[in-house]
């Protein structure tokens, strides 16, 4: 790579991670109320798994799901971000990763989680990268295999962060929805459709997922990206 392409990169990574780079912002600012709003979201259960997705590609899911991991991490909680989109990992690329190994090791059992996590910067953060991309995601996030590595992150972890496919493009966040103890639904401003959110939406309450709320990104004011949260209704 081209030294003025990877400084590009690097610039773009560290925008994405703006709760890191930038945690006294007015966008970090929404994403820790978008934090507040999760821990009271369940007044009796704590929610110690997160999935976080989108209708469609290209509405700022990862980006949502790494912002909230900082954090949580940032509260003091223990956190793991999981890359579960098997068919376009991204979270290496953020965090500057390896990602020989990952999620899809430990699920086919070739590998032991806490062998192939990746510490952070942050003391409280670590990453699963997706690894090498499998044939059937699908199948193997919905495997016994599956309930087995949550087992196993909940004594690791006090919170667990997915970053799973667009909703409606793949099956794959359906099948981990109901694993999940709530899903964040993330909606792009000018270019999620109504009719794409709504159906969304409708997928994640036939798969039986607890929709906590929904994430309306890119809504620009006075030249600035902002992110809103607003509850289930």
């Amino acid at each position: 790579m081209r030294p003025l392409a990877k400084k590009t990169k690097q610039i773009n990574n560290q925008r994405k991670l703006i709760t890191k780079t930038q945690p006294k912002s007015p966008i970090s600012e929404q994403y820790k109320t978008i934090r507040t709003n999760i821990n009271f979201s369940s007044v009796d259960d704590e929610i110690r798994s997160l999935m976080v997705s989108s209708a469609g590609p290209g509405e700022g899911k990862s980006t949502t799901a790494a912002n909230l991991a900082v954090v949580f991490a940032q509260e003091g909680k223990k956190v793991l971000l999981v890359d579960a989109d098997m068919r376009k990992p991204t979270a290496h690329y953020t965090f500057g990763l390896n990602n020989t190994f990952g999620l899809t090791n430990v699920l086919t059992r070739q590998k032991e989680l806490m062998d192939v996590t990746n510490t952070t910067d942050l003391s409280d953060m670590d990453v699963l990268t997706c690894g090498p991309i499998p044939p059937n995601p699908a199948e193997l996030l919905s495997s016994r295999a599956m309930v087995h590595f949550l087992e196993e992150a909940y004594k690791n972890y006090s919170k667990v962060i997915f970053d799973t496919p667009p909703i409606l493009a793949v099956s794959d966040g359906q099948v981990l929805a109901n694993q999940c103890d709530g899903t964040i639904l993330v909606i792009s401003s000018g270019t999620t459709e109504i009719e794409g959110a709504q159906k969304a939406k409708e997928t994640l309450d036939a798969a039986k997922a607890k929709l906590l709320g929904v994430v309306l990104n890119n809504r620009e004011f006075k030249d600035t990206s902002y992110y809103y949260y607003y509850g289930k209704k």
